[in-house]
């Protein structure tokens, strides 16, 4: 059954019951994944980062946008224009198929995985975490690696507090540490 489904079907009635909430439309749901990379360092050598690009899109099965700099900035040899990261935002149904992903394979491939840490949200009930390497995906062959890279992953939802957030993304079986 696809997260979609098993939103609708089963989580939805779940957290009606366990938040108390009366209407429908105030339970919360996942609004969009945001994935971003920063390339910054990896320009500093002058490499090319079409590799770390090609890796986020295969990741997400999305096209990146490429954020340039707004201004100069001296002190970190940064001109204004020049690439500084690279973000793609998943909705609807690639977001489902990637928050499933993330539970079910890649997490369970993280080295010394013990869950992820709740002390991640942000106080409006978004969830953030960082990977220190994208190779832990699926679709990355660890012979494709040219220089390991992070991730950074947020989850944003519809909650207005951690709590109803957490509920959420424990209904969906996203494994937080054991406190």
């Amino acid at each position: 059954m696809s997260f979609v489904k098993e939103y609708t079907s089963s989580i939805v009635p779940q957290l009606k019951k366990k938040l108390n909430i009366s209407n429908i439309m105030a339970i919360p749901k996942m609004e969009k994944i945001v994935i971003n990379v920063g390339i910054g360092s990896w320009l500093q050598g002058g490499k090319d980062f079409s590799k770390i690009v090609e890796g986020v899109e295969a990741i997400s099965g999305q096209k990146a946008i490429i954020r340039k700099a707004r201004l100069s900035v001296s002190n970190f040899k940064l001109r204004k224009g020049m690439p500084v990261g690279v973000t793609l935002t998943l909705r609807g149904e690639k977001m489902y198929d990637f928050l499933e992903r993330i539970i079910k394979i890649t997490a369970p491939r993280i080295r010394d995985f013990s869950g992820f840490s709740l002390k991640s949200f942000d106080g409006r009930g978004n969830y953030s975490l960082g990977l220190k390497t994208y190779s832990v995906f699926p679709e990355i062959h660890y012979n494709d690696v040219v220089k390991n890279y992070g991730l950074a992953i947020t989850f944003v939802t519809t909650a207005s507090t951690d709590e109803h957030s957490k509920e959420l993304l424990s209904s969906f079986g996203f494994p937080f540490k054991k406190q």
